[in-house]
């Protein structure tokens, strides 16, 4: 029975089928392609190749489009790599974050039903069959309340967890031998296991954006909608409706490089001021999560993936920025200590090691006074390089703290969101507006999320 039920096209081995013909199609395909060129020369060869690489991008985005869950939220990871992939397959793997094939509208209609107890006409004075957005773990329609608001109504796929449940028997028998030599963790499985999994509560989402739409309330220029709890269960979320343009959309009406400076300027400001002053992060911020006008405005959506933190996580980021370890040894061991727990004399030489990739790129985005040297040209891909580099010297040296698996995820999108925008940032200013905030009242903490 347990095979049956397996072999289902979303149980485990139905699954994990529908990946391994994707990479024997990927595979085939390159071999397709070497064979052209020993058969037709060098004539064309960067055509073909460029063919090659959008068909094969092309068929990647479909099969995760359709499979949706953790699959499609690694394929939105993949297309933030400017730095890693050709332009053809950030294109294609970009749809990846707010248009991937929705549910017919009948189900949509019937998964409303189920949750809310009746249909979207029967509690919206207007209701859009056609979804508008639509993601790895539900899609979005417009909507209007019986009283004229305007409001974003997103429904869950269904049978979404337990996708996620047999993605992650996936991942577990993919990274056997990394979790056998330690370098990708159990722990960091777990937690990741159990973000994914709390996104699928929408009344989690709910509390997040509440929290989070006051704790920013401080930032004039971002915009978090308001939930609409009279409309929101576990699996319908309704929410007032965030104007603006996506990225793309943003960049094609060619802004002035004074607004994709401000832009980048209020990102970094957001970010910092989410993690030192907050200790809470939306750490979801794929492109597809942001809206922007030409008056610098942001709007956040998406807050499924809100990770509340430590206050190490913080301190180890001010350490960073501030490049505390120059100070002495007792403050390279207590970045130690940060960085795994209890104080071990074994791990002194891998934090060194480790600080030697953190000061590369922290000099890059924070250049230390004696440079002369403020402000920072995201645009450059000398920046992305140095930080894939700082998470590839983590992964070797076997850093297991699991509160960086999501926060490292934030702050890979807040840099590639620079880096499109080719914004440039005076970020020491930004750090020190923030390090003046620290002194204010801090704000109430995030209540605890629901298991």
């Amino acid at each position: 029975m347990e095979l049956v039920k397996n072999s289902h096209p979303n149980g485990a081995i139905g699954r994990g089928m529908r990946m391994g013909r994707l990479g024997l199609h990927v595979v085939g395909s390159y071999l397709g392609y070497q064979l052209q060129n020993l058969l037709l020369g060098s004539e064309s060869r960067e055509e073909r190749h460029t063919k090659l690489r959008r068909n094969v991008s092309r068929r990647v985005r479909e099969e995760l489009a359709e499979l949706k869950g953790p699959l499609m939220k690694f394929g939105q990871i993949l297309s933030m790599q400017t730095q890693m992939l050709p332009d053809e397959s950030i294109e294609e793997l970009s749809n990846l974050q707010m248009r991937a094939p929705g549910m017919h509208p009948t189900l949509a209609r019937a998964q409303f039903k189920s949750s809310l107890g009746r249909y979207p006409e029967e509690v919206f004075r207007e209701f859009e069959a056609e979804p508008f957005a639509a993601a790895s773990l539900g899609q979005v329609h417009r909507a209007m309340t019986r009283s004229g608001e305007k409001v974003a109504v997103k429904i869950q796929y269904p049978a979404i967890r337990t996708a996620i449940e047999n993605d992650f028997k996936l991942l577990r028998t993919a990274t056997l031998p990394g979790r056998m030599t330690g370098h990708l963790p159990v722990s960091i499985l777990k937690e990741v296991q159990r973000g994914f999994l709390e996104e699928t509560d929408y009344i989690n989402e709910g509390r997040n954006i509440d929290f989070l739409r006051e704790a920013l309330a401080d930032l004039p220029y971002v915009t978090a909608p308001k939930v609409y709890w009279d409309a929101t269960t576990d699996r319908v979320l309704t929410m007032s409706y965030v104007d603006g343009l996506t990225i793309r959309d943003f960049l094609s009406r060619r802004p002035p490089q004074e607004v994709r400076n401000l832009i980048g300027q209020r990102l970094l400001e957001m970010f910092l001021f989410q993690i030192h002053c907050v200790h809470v992060v939306h750490a979801d911020p794929h492109p597809g999560n942001y809206f922007f006008n030409l008056e610098g405005h942001i709007g956040m959506v998406d807050f499924g993936c809100v990770k509340k933190y430590s206050a190490d996580v913080s301190e180890l980021s001010r350490c960073f920025i501030d490049r505390s370890w120059t100070n002495g040894e007792k403050q390279v061991q207590r970045i130690s200590r940060l960085l795994w727990g209890t104080p071990q004399f074994s791990r002194r030489a891998k934090t060194r090691e480790m600080l030697r990739s953190v000061s590369e790129f922290y000099d890059m985005v924070y250049p230390p006074p004696e440079t002369r040297r403020s402000v920072v040209d995201f645009a450059d891909p000398a920046l992305l390089g140095a930080l894939t580099r700082n998470f590839q010297e983590a992964v070797r040296n076997k850093l297991c703290n699991a509160e960086f698996a999501f926060s490292s995820r934030a702050e890979l999108g807040l840099y590639n969101l620079l880096h499109q925008l080719r914004s440039r940032v005076d970020t020491r200013r930004v750090w020190s507006g923030v390090v003046e905030r620290l002194s204010e009242t801090p704000i109430e903490p995030l209540p605890a999320q629901r298991r």
